[in-house]
């Protein structure tokens, strides 16, 4: 078999894996963010909604559509690579992986397309829980995929990097705790920006989250409070950044090899 044979089998492995593992529990994975999301729906599209009334021209339901669906893609990506990833190191068949004939790339991808995939399969589920509550229309068919895709790329490689230097299960729930909850709650999910006032606005544009949900917000709704050219060229920035340094970290060996 060529090289190129090995790697492919080696992904290919992995990517069987990953999808395995959280389908085997689907209950717990895929499950309590359609509940969740749907709660979200009934409390803060209806009950409040009604009473917020429009936001940018949109029902207030209709606004937060786009949000709440990326926030999931967000959380699942990030979650399916963290604590599998952790898990491997903390049952030590890490090793496995470091003898392998295959490049750290072929490793990295591997997990990173089972977060998509997981982030996915969910996104589809809450975009189909939210065609109960909201008439969607898609603005842009291909900005929509692509802003949905790049986002679950970029917080697969997020929570590999934190499943790197995770030493415990305490250290895998810290930074979705204290880190990308409040990003994700500050980034524009449930608000427009421009109810802020201007040094807020100012402060909020250093969220990268911010970018990302009003870019696919526009994709669907085609309104945003930023410059979607703009906001493409940083997610695409922010995944080439984390890109780089998660093969360093495997090529160095941090947190695995110790």
């Amino acid at each position: 078999m060529t090289s190129w044979g090995i790697y492919r089998v080696a992904f290919q492995t992995i990517v069987t894996k990953e999808v395995l593992r959280f389908m085997r529990i689907w209950m717990q994975t895929i499950l309590p963010p359609a509940i969740t999301t749907t709660l979200y729906f009934i409390i803060f599209g209806k009950l409040i909604g009604e009473r917020i009334g429009e936001m940018d021209g949109y029902r207030y339901i209709d606004f937060i559509v786009p949000g709440l669906i990326l926030m999931s893609v967000i959380q699942n990506s990030y979650a399916n690579v963290v604590s599998s990833f952790f898990g491997t190191k903390l049952q030590h068949y890490i090793e496995e992986l470091l003898i392998a004939p295959v490049p750290n790339w072929v490793v990295l991808g591997g997990y990173v397309v089972g977060g998509v995939t997981r982030g996915t399969l969910v996104g589809i589920v809450v975009t189909l829980i939210a065609l109960f509550f909201t008439d969607l229309r898609v603005n842009s068919y291909g900005l929509t995929l692509l802003v949905f895709i790049l986002t679950s790329i970029l917080f697969a490689l997020a929570g590999f990097i934190n499943a790197v230097y995770a030493k415990s299960f305490d250290d895998i729930s810290i930074v979705p705790t204290f880190v990308l909850t409040p990003l994700t709650y500050l980034g524009g999910v449930f608000y427009s920006i421009q109810l802020l006032p201007n040094f807020w606005q100012q402060v909020s544009l250093a969220n990268p989250v911010l970018y990302m949900v009003n870019t696919f917000r526009f994709g669907i709704l085609g309104v945003s409070d930023i410059d979607v050219r703009i906001a493409l060229v940083i997610i695409l920035g922010f995944i080439a950044i984390l890109t780089a340094f998660s093969l360093r970290l495997l090529t160095q060996g941090v947190g695995i090899k110790d």
